[in-house]
């Protein structure tokens, strides 16, 4: 592998024609992105001696200021894309992430205060090369539900389908988001829902309204007597939905299970829609008792222990950090 060149843009204008099946990786998300304030993307393209793209990958740097007076960190969702491969762990395909990776690396290790690799495809995935950037393991939890073979209802227990069918009765329903009330009403809840959660970021509102008007993914709200009681965001990518972020006024209104009405209904759209799975984007740390993790189980989907990978900025806390994940 020859004559390979590694290249980072930073505007769209500039990017080479890429492989958009994978959203993650895709020009339109990069696009997406350029628009959101406190985002930055960067795609890193690898390129073979004659000028054909090889590999692409999507980093997104994101600007948070909710407990410091600036925390930056770059986020990696997946392994990228590869071109013309022979097998899926080939040792080109090592070679070509552990080229994108150490270019990314290099373009931001100071410029934020963390890098964060996740969602990969296999638990072991670019293992040596991440080892090599100086990178850290956490373990994290992956929970998807199969929805090609059998329908969601085939999947759940009797008391949850009592639960579904009696908050159905007494009149939950579950819209795609069209109107700015609506709009306005699954922004509320959903940072009402995550500020007292600083670990999970939520955009800016211009990245949601990019979401709701592509065909990209959908923006959901569950309503009971017109007022919102939950919210979701799903984004479709190579056959598959991805529940990015939710949101529930579960103790309000108990008695409707709006947890369990938002998470079904969004299901239920994929289902209809020909979606293979539907992955849950962050289950969390696999502790013995996690109640999110438990709750999104009872929907039939299986749970795969897996990797998320950190590289801190400052060397001392990187290095610490290493020692205390150490496997």
């Amino acid at each position: 592998m020859n004559g390979l060149k590694t290249t980072i843009y930073r505007k769209v204008e500039d990017l080479p024609p890429l492989d958009d099946a994978n959203f993650f990786h895709s020009t339109r998300l990069f696009q997406m992105t350029r628009e959101t304030p406190r985002q930055k993307p960067y795609m890193v393209v690898v390129t073979n001696a004659e000028g054909e793209v090889v590999s692409h990958m999507l980093g997104i740097v994101r600007f948070r200021t909710f407990l410091f007076p600036l925390l930056v960190h770059c986020r990696v969702l997946g392994e990228g894309v590869y071109y013309n491969e022979s097998g899926s762990r080939s040792q080109e395909r090592d070679q070509l992430f552990g080229l994108m990776l150490e270019a990314l690396t290099k373009a931001l290790s100071n410029r934020t205060s963390y890098l964060e690799v996740s969602n990969l495809s296999q638990k072991m995935t670019g293992y040596k090369q991440l080892k090599q950037q100086h990178f850290f393991p956490v373990h994290w939890m992956s929970i998807h539900n199969s929805l090609h073979r059998h329908a969601p209802e085939e999947r759940i227990g009797e008391k949850l389908q009592k639960r579904i069918d009696n908050a159905r009765q007494k009149g939950v329903t579950t819209n795609e988001v069209q109107t700015e009330e609506d709009f306005k009403a699954f922004s509320k809840l959903l940072r009402k829902h995550y500020f007292w959660k600083p670990r999970r970021y939520i955009p800016d509102d211009q990245f949601f309204r990019n979401i709701m008007s592509s065909d990209d993914g959908r923006l959901f709200v569950t309503k009971y007597r017109q007022r919102v009681i939950g919210c979701s965001a799903v984004v479709y990518s190579e056959g598959n939905a991805y529940l990015w972020y939710s949101a529930f006024r579960r103790k309000s209104y108990i008695h409707v299970h709006p947890d369990v009405m938002t998470i079904w209904d969004a299901m239920q759209d994929c289902y209809q829609r020909g979606c293979d799975h539907m992955c849950f984007m962050d289950v969390g740390l696999p502790f013995q008792k996690n109640p999110f993790r438990e709750f999104i189980l009872r929907f039939g989907g299986k749970e795969q222990s897996t990797f998320r990978w950190f590289r801190f900025g400052i060397r001392w806390v990187n290095r610490f950090l290493t020692w205390l994940y150490r496997e």
